[in-house]
């Protein structure tokens, strides 16, 4: 498909600098098979059934923007993802890349090093850190930042080392916050708890390749970074224990969505996962397990958008789209929910 297709004019107005608090209290679009309800997040539990099941992203956000220099020149690392069987390598975006080369160290705070080992065609930058383990995730945490989206025009703070991390973070790895989880409380896990809506994780490092354009014309050109998911037998024997009896699949989360996805037989059925996945999710998919999807508003031709227009139409989600700038619902990983049942 084109990718213009997916485009729409949003004015700067509506993205969202800081998350509403309560969590619970931002606004929530509901699109059900047909029209949209305007709600708030804390309504979650009357719109759901008992014996759904609801799937949420344990990944916990690292503070991934490491500031350094090599020699003279300031270089700025975002970390990408963990190159697979290492604990001291990871794949990062560089700026400056290009005068990158292999050998090179960067220097940060705190005696944190990197050496340049490679760079790959998709330009990435791979560095062996001078560290390992959880040593070199505890440096992480002292010399890093936390990644906020680059739509976010302002340095990140205190804040944002718990603003950006969802109430199920446990697991390090993400680079980008699953950002529906950011709406949950424990006020409102307890009342899904109450209206018998079962819970249970999977995990999804999201990695910075979330946060990149689309920059060809047609999708078809498009190449999706890899990222890491998993998920355990006993989590993949509860979504089929629902289902059997009727209840519904809600993601929480394009990055809980696109893992169930990836990981779900062409019957629907669900085993254990641990791969990597780089499903990339536009009009014309079959959606396997997922029925009802809670998601944030997402950024104009992008992946994130074509996924959510695969699971409940592009015409209508241009239209929520329309009605939620309209109506003055705030953008992005700080800001609104929708929550969508899927047509596809």
């Amino acid at each position: 498909m084109r990718v213009d297709a997916f485009d729409f004019e949003l004015p700067p107005e509506r993205i969202a600098n800081r998350p509403v608090e309560p969590r619970d209290a931002a606004r929530m679009l509901h699109v059900p098979a047909a029209g949209m309800v305007d709600r708030m997040v804390a309504d979650l539990p009357q719109l759901l059934r008992a014996g759904d099941v609801l799937v949420v992203n344990d990944t916990r956000v690292l503070p991934a923007r490491l500031l350094g220099h090599r020699g003279v020149v300031p270089i700025e690392l975002l970390l990408h993802r963990i190159v697979p069987g290492t604990d001291d390598r990871w794949l990062t975006f560089a700026k400056p890349a290009k005068r990158l080369k292999p050998g090179q160290e960067i220097v940060f705070e705190d005696g944190l090093c990197a050496t340049v080992t490679a760079k790959t065609e998709e330009g990435l930058v791979e560095v062996a850190f001078n560290r390992r383990g959880t040593d070199l995730i505890a440096a992480f945490g002292k010399v890093g930042h936390m990644p906020l989206p680059p739509y976010i025009r302002r340095g990140d703070d205190a804040h944002d080392r718990t603003s950006y991390q969802t109430v199920f973070a446990a697991r390090d790895g993400a680079v980008a916050a699953p950002t529906a989880g950011l709406h949950f409380t424990p006020a409102l896990l307890a009342a899904l708890d109450a209206a018998g809506v079962q819970r249970v994780t999977v995990t999804l490092h999201v990695g910075a390749g979330t946060f990149l354009p689309v920059k060809v014309d047609d999708t078809d050109q498009h190449i999706m970074h890899a990222e890491w998911g998993e998920i355990d037998a006993a989590t993949a024997a509860t979504i089929n224990a629902a289902r059997a009896k009727g209840g519904r699949v809600v993601a929480v989360g394009t990055t809980s969505l696109r893992v169930l996805e990836s990981a779900a037989a062409d019957d629907g059925s669900l085993a254990a996962f641990s791969s990597d996945t780089r499903l990339f999710i536009t009009p014309g998919y079959r959606f396997k397990l997922v029925d009802v999807l809670m998601t944030n508003f997402h950024l104009p031709r992008s992946t994130l958008f074509m996924l959510i227009s695969a699971f409940a139409g592009l015409e209508r989600m241009q239209a929520a789209y329309r009605h939620a700038i309209e109506t003055g619902y705030r953008f992005y990983s700080y800001g609104d929910a929708c929550l969508l049942e899927c047509t596809s």
